[in-house]
């Protein structure tokens, strides 16, 4: 009985956002396999590039009011991948990301401000090593359709960010002749492609 209830109001609710002219939100599922969670640091004289292999969240898009859209995803530290195991190794540790005591990392959005016809600022507490800090990803959409399958819904953004590794306390370094052996300054490089939940 509850659950026809449910239905019912679930479908009042559908049929006035349609007589009044508003789209109901959708609600996507990120996609890990074609989804990156990118970033670059400095390396003495060059840049490391990595990635984060398993990240599962939601975006929930209102295209009405689009300020009032949200993202929230979660990582798994222990997926970091740089293409090297030894030093892959070094950032699961103690040095830096320290996995055993620290598993995930996480951002959830507080506020999203439109800056163009397909851009916008999102911002939002992301937590790393146990601190938590407010970040602004300078999203960009890029695209909205089917998918490969019958009947879904796919649709992809790609986002930047740079923050301070040292603000959420990864402060390991070594200087040889004046030079740090890694930088400070993060940038952040996000695709990400989702499934429309029906």
């Amino acid at each position: 009985m509850r659950n026809i209830k449910t239905l019912l109001i679930t479908a009042c609710a559908v049929a006035v956002l349609q007589s009044s002219g508003l789209a109901a939100p959708e609600t996507y599922t990120i996609d890990p396999a074609h989804s990156t969670i990118g970033f670059k640091v400095k390396h003495l004289f060059s840049y490391v590039t990595g990635r984060f292999n398993a990240v599962e969240g939601t975006v929930i898009v209102d295209t009405d009011k689009p300020e009032s859209s949200s993202v929230k995803s979660t990582i798994q530290a222990s997926s970091i991948s740089t293409g090297n195991e030894k030093r892959d190794a070094h950032l699961q540790s103690a040095d830096f990301f320290d996995v055993a005591k620290f598993s995930t990392l996480t951002f959830e959005s507080t506020g999203i401000k439109q800056t163009g016809p397909d851009t916008a600022d999102i911002t939002g507490n992301f937590t790393m090593h146990g601190v938590t800090k407010p970040i602004i990803l300078k999203a960009h959409f890029i695209g909205k359709g089917a998918g490969m399958k019958p009947g879904e819904i796919r649709a992809g953004w790609e986002a930047t960010a740079t923050l301070k590794r040292s603000d959420f306390g990864l402060v390991w370094n070594k200087v040889i002749e004046g030079t740090q052996v890694v930088g400070d300054d993060v940038a952040i490089n996000l695709e990400i492609e989702a499934v429309k939940t029906l």
